[in-house]
């Protein structure tokens, strides 16, 4: 049975800084949704609960039912379905797996949406080292599809196995590799898709060199689905490193860790993945898996148990170096090197399985942060490299000022750290601890020349702090654009430019596939 939902409804009383547009009912869209069923059939058009409850929230776990899910089979329906919208002023967006962490796939005003995870045409050009995708090809699917042809598709998402091009082409995700290879916007060719209008457009070509025309190609990655409908798209490829290995490193403390990353800065030295992990984050890991999962403690190497065990916690550097076989072996011995002069316990993996081991600690620290606190908000900002001490001193003060855990991991080498804050929504005043916490947050991470969002974009959960990393006339430039593009505002509205509280909204309490 589907439960009824909770999400978005006007009976709270916690809806202080919440635009008034988002929690304004939708249009009666019960004749548009005949008219669309009359063009595309009922096959297409599913207005069951079930339906619309599943496509009713991304990752964020916000709910709003839309009137109706569209299945398009082809192009066409695309194009026919973005007609009607546009006729009757209905709300339509657009998703994938729903993996977007932000809310940019919630349907917050209602409406149709239009789900393409079932487009999954995939066509690799070995010679043009090159491929061509529906959007509801998941990342992991490309590159495996790649590697069948030697080649490599370098974007890492942390839920690769389900997020779909679709969707990481309109939040311009990243990933663990994107300090050496890059984001999503890196491998884009070309695009096609549908404007909001309904007309057909084509970004680029199979081409690797193309600059006629305005690059609304790069306007589109990363537009999380506001300006166009993405229906397909020419990916670059590039040759497969020939190996690749995995080393951890332990630390005594958060300091020696990223003073050890400086050092692999100044070194100049390039691995593929560099991750760090904080204290905080291995403390409640350690806790988490030794009650709830032994087994992988007992899996880890008994060094790195048993570093994890210790009191006070480790800080972790989880390091992957890439290319050829020789380059590889010089560059570990290399990153161990410097490691080691700076106070690090390094240990390499001597296998596959034994990487994969290591990486686990990585991928199961998100679900071990509940033991801080069973409600968490999660931003993954941006520093610049040499800053990146000044922001973990910082969550460590504003733990101390909230009272509130602030375990923080992410990407080292490009500065785009995810920091949580732990608390527990159903008391009132570690909510007001928690808001103050991720604003303070955010203003620190402007005032260290920051960014507010590196590859989850911005959605509902980020659009309080836009004004923070944009002046008024770059707003209304991107407004004007998206005012240009879609003229009766139907795609994906509501969302960056209408500051919206999410704490403020019940989340609903359902396990999404990439839950560890």
């Amino acid at each position: 049975m589907v439960k009824r939902l909770q999400g978005f409804t006007l009976n709270s009383l916690l809806l202080k800084a919440v635009s008034l547009s988002i929690l304004k009912p939708s249009m009666n869209t019960e004749a548009a949704t005949k008219d669309l069923i009359r063009r595309l059939g009922s096959g297409q058009v599913w207005t069951d609960e079930a339906n619309r409850y599943r496509a009713s929230m991304d990752n964020l776990r916000l709910s709003r039912l839309p009137s109706a899910v569209i299945t398009p089979v082809d192009e066409e329906a695309v194009g026919c379905v973005l007609e009607l919208a546009n006729q009757h002023r209905v709300p339509v967006t657009v998703r994938g797996a729903g993996s977007a962490t932000t809310g940019a796939a919630s349907p917050v005003t209602g409406g149709w949406v239009i789900d393409l995870s079932g487009w999954k045409e995939l066509q690799v050009d070995p010679l043009g080292q090159m491929v061509y995708v529906q959007p509801g090809v998941t990342i992991e699917a490309i590159d495996q599809a790649a590697a069948a042809e030697g080649l490599f598709f370098p974007p890492d998402p942390g839920s690769k196995k389900y997020a779909t091009i679709g969707g990481a082409l309109a939040t311009n995700a990243g990933g663990l590799r994107g300090a050496k290879y890059g984001v999503i916007r890196d491998y884009v060719l070309s695009l096609e898709g549908f404007l909001p209008t309904g007309e057909f457009v084509r970004w680029g070509a199979d081409l690797r060199k193309y600059v006629s025309g305005f690059n609304v190609r790069d306007l589109w990655v990363g537009s999380e689905g506001m300006l166009g409908v993405i229906t397909g798209a020419v990916m670059r490829l590039i040759p497969r490193p020939a190996t690749s290995a995995v080393l951890v490193a332990s630390f005594n403390n958060d300091a020696g860790a990223l003073a050890a990353v400086q050092s692999l800065f100044r070194a100049r030295v390039q691995p593929s993945i560099l991750e760090f992990l904080d204290q905080q984050t291995l403390a409640c890991t350690h806790a988490f898996w030794k009650k709830q999962a032994p087994e992988k403690l007992a899996a880890l190497p008994d060094p790195l148990a048993r570093a994890l065990a210790s009191d006070p916690a480790p800080a972790l550097l989880l390091i992957e170096v890439d290319g050829p076989a020789d380059a590889v072996k010089l560059d570990l011995q290399r990153i161990e090197d410097l490691l080691s002069q700076g106070g690090g316990a390094c240990l390499r993996a001597e296998s596959a399985d034994s990487a994969e081991t290591l990486w686990t600690i990585r991928r199961g620290c998100s679900q071990a942060m509940f033991q801080l606190g069973p409600d968490k908000l999660n931003e993954d900002i941006v520093v610049p490299v040499g800053s990146q001490q000044a922001l973990l001193d910082y969550t460590l003060a504003l733990k101390a000022e909230t009272g509130l855990a602030t375990p923080t991991f992410g990407h080292a080498m490009d500065g785009n750290f995810h920091v949580h804050i732990m608390y527990d929504r159903s008391t009132p005043d570690q909510c007001e601890r928690a808001r103050k916490g991720i604003r303070l947050l955010m203003e620190k991470v402007i005032e260290l020349g920051g960014a507010i969002t590196g590859e989850h974009g911005i959605g509902l959960a980020k659009s309080p702090f836009l004004e923070l990393q944009h002046s008024p006339a770059e707003i209304r430039a991107m407004q004007a654009i998206k005012n240009a593009l879609d003229p009766n505002g139907i795609l994906n509205p509501d969302k960056q430019f209408q500051p919206c509280e999410v704490w403020d909204f019940p989340r609903e309490q359902v396990r999404m596939p990439w839950d560890h």
